[in-house]
């Protein structure tokens, strides 16, 4: 499958996910912890895509996104940003209203995973 396509996917059979260097159990620069443990904090379920362990996202996903950054968190097949604007939702109490909602369109039996 064509990587965009595969990043296309992913976006839109996951409500929340965020691309990032590492998992968020280990993540593997500043900002993808940062912002990784934003998303853990509000208490909903997330996907996530380790980008080093996949050498296609990583080179097309600022493509995609035109975005030339990582991470990168979606909600609802939106790109809302990166670690600051991340940070900035989480502190405005922003963040956790989106989650709360897009967490409602998960199945009842996945849980947020690796894609």
């Amino acid at each position: 499958m064509d990587p965009l396509d595969r990043i296309k996917e992913q976006i839109e059979s996951n409500p929340v996910i965020i691309y990032m260097k590492g998992t968020p159990q280990f993540p593997q620069c500043g900002f993808s912890s940062r912002a990784a443990a934003a998303l853990q904090d509000c208490g909903d379920k997330f996907a996530y895509v380790n980008i080093l362990a996949d050498p296609e996202i990583f080179e097309n996903l600022p493509k995609f996104a035109d975005w030339p950054t990582f991470p990168q968190v979606y909600v609802d097949g939106e790109l809302i940003g990166g670690c600051d604007i991340t940070l900035e939702l989480h502190a405005s109490g922003e963040l956790q209203k989106m989650l709360k909602e897009a967490a409602k369109k998960w199945p009842d039996e996945e849980e947020g995973q690796q894609n």
